[in-house]
């Protein structure tokens, strides 16, 4: 299997899932634009700066309500440091502080991601795993798996003023107090590389969790990323 097919049988598996998903479920749809400034740092380390927001458009049922106002959600600060460990691996640690409703909440990031390198794509596996914290929750920990690849769509890599396709699929496990959730999301993304390593990626953020309660909850958030090497 090539990997258009790949891609292919991806999303019809996803549309399957939000078929079966949507019977009986709520749903939010919304932006969540970001800007990240990555840093080429010395012997093998960088730096990563983000700001993302999260704007609510609309919300409702799939039975038939629905709802459409604007509403700030929240806005999340990170930063991840990472450190080059084999020649397609690194390791990496962050924090990041998210405002929502005026109240703060406090993350601490692990990550350990490794590339592979094919034909004319990459596919990159990253596992991580947080902690998150407030002074009005319980602390919550979740262990994270996302494979992602990038695929060129001008030759065979992707150049200065060239398009790409990109395909996020993540499962992220929940703990807080004793209750356990499930959540997956999938993103497709079209890019388009700048020169000097600047990009912009728009596509759909789709995530769903809860199901594993009959309580299925659905969110389609417009992204809007702009990476920046410095």
């Amino acid at each position: 299997m090539n990997i258009k097919d790949s891609h292919l049988a991806l999303f019809i598996l996803f549309m399957l899932f939000i078929n079966s998903a949507s019977a009986q479920s709520t749903y939010q749809i919304g932006l969540l634009p970001s800007i990240n400034l990555n840093y080429k740092l010395e012997n093998d380390w960088s730096l990563n700066s983000k700001i993302e927001s999260r704007q609510l458009m609309r919300t409702g049922e799939f039975s038939g309500l629905a709802e459409s106002d604007y509403t700030y959600v929240l806005t999340d600060l990170s930063m991840i440091t990472a450190k080059k460990v084999g020649l397609n691996s690194r390791v990496a640690s962050g924090y990041l502080i998210r405002v929502r409703e005026e109240k703060l909440f406090h993350r601490f990031i692990q990550q350990y991601t490794v590339v592979q390198r094919l034909a004319v794509y990459r596919l990159a596996h990253r596992f991580a795993s947080d902690q998150t914290f407030s002074l009005d929750e319980k602390p919550e920990f979740r262990l994270r798996y996302r494979i992602a690849s990038e695929v060129p769509l001008n030759g065979e890599s992707i150049d200065p003023k060239e398009f790409y396709f990109k395909f996020n699929n993540e499962y992220l496990n929940s703990w807080q107090d004793s209750d356990y959730d499930l959540e997956i999301r999938f993103v497709p993304l079209l890019g388009y590389n700048l020169k000097n390593n600047n990009k912009i990626e728009l596509g759909l953020d789709y995530r769903v969790n809860s199901f594993l309660k009959n309580n299925t909850r659905q969110s389609f958030w417009v992204n809007l990323n702009w990476f920046i090497e410095l």
